[in-house]
């Protein structure tokens, strides 16, 4: 294991620097005080975070670099056909010329809906209201499911965009769907990509993990 300094000591009232180490709570604490196990963690997690640092550095000029070979890649082919493309959105899928590998582009959207949502709530609980004992059971159920907040009080994009899946022709619930289409909203997009390798011969891909999870 590569040796780093623990977290750095400081002086205090012209004591050497090298006689103190800081705490969680900034306090200057002897290094005579601080045991060898505590001082060892220190120099583990010091060590671990630098190299961390360097390899999350690493790995987004790696993340940058692609997205710019790809876009002007997508940009020259192009200009084949005389068209200029501009922006960095859409999916693209490049494959190597042996079929072994391809590399994705895509974009994901973030979804929410704005106060809209409310009124289709209201239009679907009039819906079971009137329908009353001939309301199925499991129609009320992925209702309420769909309009429950999680932890962090979020409704669940796709719970509620999944009423529109269920077969129901009353006017007051196709009132409803469309008040949930017209509520969606874009939040935010995300570009990323992924590397794929072919598995042996099949037609088969297996993503070539970049994540320390996935590793």
């Amino acid at each position: 294991m590569n040796q780093i300094p623990p977290s750095p000591p400081f002086s205090k009232g012209g004591e050497s620097p090298a006689e103190f180490m800081e705490d969680a709570q900034g306090r200057l604490v002897p290094l005579a005080l601080v045991k060898p196990i505590d001082r060892a963690r220190d120099s583990l997690v010091y060590e671990i975070v630098t190299g961390a640092k360097l390899q999350s550095a690493a790995l987004s000029g790696f993340k940058n670099r692609v997205f710019d070979d790809i876009q002007a890649f997508v940009e020259l082919s192009g200009e084949q056909y005389g068209v200029k493309l501009g922006g960095k959105k859409g999916n693209v899928t490049l494959v190597s010329f042996d079929g072994k590998y391809k590399v994705q582009r895509a974009m994901a959207d973030s979804l929410v809906f704005d106060e809209r949502l409310q009124a289709a709530k209201e239009l679907i609980d009039q819906c079971i209201h009137e329908w009353g004992q001939g309301s199925r059971p499991e129609i009320m159920a992925l209702v309420n499911d769909a309009f429950n907040v999680d932890k962090e009080g979020k409704i669940n994009t796709g719970r509620v965009l999944g009423l529109q899946r269920l077969d129901i022709r009353d006017e007051k619930w196709l009132r409803a769907m469309q008040a949930i289409r017209d509520s969606i909203q874009v939040a935010s997009s995300k570009a990323y990509f992924r590397v794929y390798e072919r598995v042996g011969n099949s037609g088969d891909y297996q993503a070539i993990p970049l994540d320390v999870a996935g590793v």
